[in-house]
């Protein structure tokens, strides 16, 4: 075989490694996207149910309905870490812990206080995208009768062998990004108990609400 030929060959042969590695990338794509997307669906049914019983609930049955509904789709270990952000990293084991208990009941008793009651909303999904770091956007939306739909972004990535949310973002505004310019800023100027007391605060009002 000439030069010629095996140099042909070569790249015949590796033309058609790529198309098929193109060919499974859709595929790879669509069964990631789907698993990522069932978190999500499951959540938001969860939500609606909880809505729809909320008033006999009250505050404390909604908060009891929604902890495995919350813990079982979000990453609260990760959310706590990326809220505090390098600050992470100057905490005892023992106060990263207590950070992640108290985050975990925060992100609870927000839901539990935001989704109170059912008046016909709606989650509807539109469209899913993968992103460059190999997570998983699922863009959805809230109907709600006689208001404007509320748009939803929920940001995924893949945790033992799963997929869990680590950020929302409601009508563009990043609920991540607002925790983490707050946290932040509150550790570094009145230190960690100073967080957990403002964190704390902030969950026994979601309670009176």
């Amino acid at each position: 075989m000439t030069a010629f030929k095996k140099n042909s060959f070569k790249k015949f042969r590796y033309l058609i490694i790529f198309s098929v590695l193109l060919l499974g990338m859709p595929h790879a794509f669509a069964e990631t996207s789907s698993r990522a997307r069932q978190i999500v669906d499951t959540f938001q049914d969860q939500l609606i149910a909880v809505m729809k019983e909320g008033k006999q609930l009250g505050y404390t049955g909604r908060y009891n309905k929604l902890h495995d509904a919350v813990a079982n789709s979000h990453d609260l270990t990760k959310i706590a870490r990326i809220v505090v952000g390098k600050e992470w990293e100057k905490l005892t084991e023992t106060q990263q812990q207590q950070l992640i208990d108290v985050f975990s009941k925060l992100s609870i008793a927000s839901y539990a206080h935001n989704f109170k009651e059912f008046t016909g909303e709606a989650f509807i999904f539109d469209s899913e995208e993968e992103t460059t770091r190999g997570g998983v956007v699922i863009h959805a939306r809230l109907t709600i009768p006689d208001e404007k739909d509320v748009k939803f972004d929920y940001m995924l990535k893949e945790k033992a062998n799963s997929w869990r949310i680590i950020n929302i973002i409601a009508n563009g505004v990043s609920d991540l990004a607002l925790k983490r310019s707050e946290y932040t800023s509150i550790l570094q100027r009145e230190g960690f108990d100073a967080l957990i007391a403002k964190i704390n605060e902030k969950i026994d009002n979601y309670s009176k609400l």
